[in-house]
């Protein structure tokens, strides 16, 4: 499975995908964000994913490109991930987000475009988009954001390419077995976004002594699980040192005992929005 930092999952079209990665969310434009994105690159983190909302795409872009120049990186071996907003779903709209993503990033293509909200009675247009523009070689993969098992039949029902990934809220806490096992029923990459609940995990008790009992961080048994459960993930960090122990998950291993209590701390329990219930 994986056991570096640049171990990557094959998604159903046959592009590798980098199991961890480096979530720019609520970042701020500036030398913070910079930094953050050069240093995990520099660590050797190969994945970075923004979104147009995040309004941080220019300076996720001039990271890229420093760090490709200081430390003589290819883009072939980064995996870009940005996601249209809701405001812009819809066919042509979808297809202009992506040029404004690609010109703000200062990039030639994206390794994957995601739907960032199911926002209904616009999603379907938005995902012909991007069948569109993956169908063009503009982007080397498709997927979405925060969709139920309900969004998802109904995008495939009349799609003629099916996501390759769904990112979405996934931590201990909210396990989304029922999305899950439909993903991966499907060949859809399973991806988390708030991993670590925003630090509401921290404390956890159960959390508290598997990680005394690995001599690691919570953090790390969280994102360990995250990674033994085939769930891509993305937690974000600004500070180096997280950013340095987030990515330290692969000299160890939960016995399945300690993984199954792990899944046992569910409660269907939200930090974000609820995709079925949101208005934004």
């Amino acid at each position: 499975m994986t056991n570096n930092l640049q171990a990557a999952t094959t998604l159903s079209n046959g592009v590798k995908k980098p199991w961890f990665g480096l979530g720019v969310f609520k970042v701020e434009e500036g030398p913070e964000l910079v930094n953050a994105v050069k240093f995990a690159i520099k660590q050797g983190y190969r994945s970075i994913d923004t979104a147009a909302i995040y309004g941080n795409e220019e300076g996720v872009g001039q990271a890229i490109r420093e760090a490709m120049t200081e430390y003589g990186i290819k883009r072939e071996e980064l995996f870009i991930t940005s996601k249209v907003w809701n405001a812009d779903l819809g066919y042509e709209s979808t297809i202009a987000a992506y040029e404004t993503s690609l010109a703000k990033l200062g990039l030639d293509y994206l390794d994957l475009f995601l739907i960032h909200w199911p926002v209904e009675g616009k999603y379907k247009d938005a995902w012909r988009a991007l069948e569109t523009l993956y169908t063009a070689g503009r982007v080397r993969a498709i997927g979405v954001s925060n969709f139920q098992v309900h969004h998802l039949e109904d995008v495939m029902k009349d799609s003629v390419i099916k996501p390759m990934v769904n990112q979405v809220e996934y931590h201990p806490r909210l396990t989304q077995q029922e999305v899950k096992a439909f993903c991966d029923k499907n060949g859809i990459q399973f991806e988390a976004w708030s991993p670590l609940m925003q630090g509401q995990l921290f404390d956890n008790p159960l959390l508290h002594d598997m990680a005394a009992k690995y001599n690691k961080t919570t953090a790390q048994i969280i994102l360990r699980w995250d990674l033994q459960n085939g769930v891509v993930t993305i937690p974000k960090s600004t500070k180096e040192h997280r950013i340095i122990e987030n990515a330290d998950l692969f000299d160890f291993e939960l016995t399945k005992a300690d993984m199954e209590q792990i899944n046992s701390l569910n409660q269907n329990h939200r930090v974000g929005p609820d995709p079925d219930n949101f208005d934004f």
